[in-house]
């Protein structure tokens, strides 16, 4: 039998063992030289650094937004994944529609429905609930709360996305096996015991790196709000458009900084699979 030589032994012998070419993850090679062709551009031209300090307060718009909402979001699909999985006819019947009606709409018609639809009629009748039991300060809160555009976006992301983590929740609950559920039943836990304390914190280190994905996705579709005037980052881009006409340099900043948001979140993805992975 003939073995090949390792690294070692090619070093020993004075000849350099081959470089893998396959393995060399030439993408980040690409993004690193454009990364710092893009920089030299930043820290050499006016006009990016004019146009980066125009777009900042969008940037952290865009980051408060895709938090909130992924925030509500994750509520939201915990609850109907939950029901998606009760046995109880009015539960399961109501979840399910809200995800095959939610995931059968287009997110921007669904943003736009709630913000000048919904969320309207809502403050309306929350504000004449409130109004109707003496509370006048509470009902020009809420009316307040419901017609800010910032809250609308957030409202409507969340519900959205709401509808495909619940998906993703009951995949991960249907992924720990039954016999922990059983076990734990064994040992005297209700139900509601079992899945808490049981079966929901397998599920969760089952469905981290899926919603870190999401994530990810409801950052890039948070440019969605531009379209009800929330002032994030890709509107910032279209105002600063149309007041300088250097479309060229403000939409090639708004493309880096979502790319760059982008990375970072895939970063810590692979990290959140890296991690679960050394744990199971």
């Amino acid at each position: 039998m003939v073995r090949r030589a390792g690294a070692g032994q090619a070093v020993a012998r004075g000849r350099l063992a081959p470089i893998p070419w396959e393995r060399v993850p030439w993408w980040v090679l690409v993004l690193l030289v454009a990364g710092l062709a893009v920089s030299f551009q930043v820290a050499t031209a006016a006009v990016y650094r004019e146009t980066l300090r125009f777009l900042w307060d969008g940037v952290l718009l865009t980051l408060h937004l895709s938090v909130a909402a992924f925030a509500l979001a994750l509520v939201v699909g915990l609850v109907a994944g939950l029901a998606r999985l009760s046995a109880h006819p009015v539960l399961y019947t109501a979840a399910t529609l809200y995800v095959e009606v939610v995931r059968g709409v287009p997110l921007l018609v669904l943003l736009i429905y709630i913000a000048f639809v919904a969320a309207p009629v809502a403050s309306d009748i929350l504000a004449g609930l409130a109004q109707a039991v003496g509370l006048p300060g509470l009902a020009r809160w809420l009316a307040g709360v419901i017609r800010n555009d910032v809250n609308r976006a957030v409202l409507g992301l969340g519900i959205g996305y709401g509808a495909y983590l619940a998906e993703v929740y009951r995949a991960g609950i249907q992924a720990v096996p039954r016999g922990q559920v059983e076990a734990a039943r064994s040992l005297g836990m209700t139900a509601g015991q079992a899945m808490r304390l049981v079966v929901l914190p397998q599920a969760v280190r089952i469905v981290l790196p899926p919603l870190g994905n999401d994530f990810i996705a409801l950052l890039k579709d948070s440019a969605l709000a531009s379209a009800i005037a929330v002032p994030e980052l890709t509107q910032a881009g279209r105002l600063l458009s149309a007041r300088t006409f250097r479309a060229f340099e403000t939409y090639n900043m708004v493309a880096l900084l979502y790319l760059l948001m982008t990375l970072a979140g895939s970063a810590g993805v692979r990290v959140l699979e890296r991690d679960r992975k050394s744990v199971v």
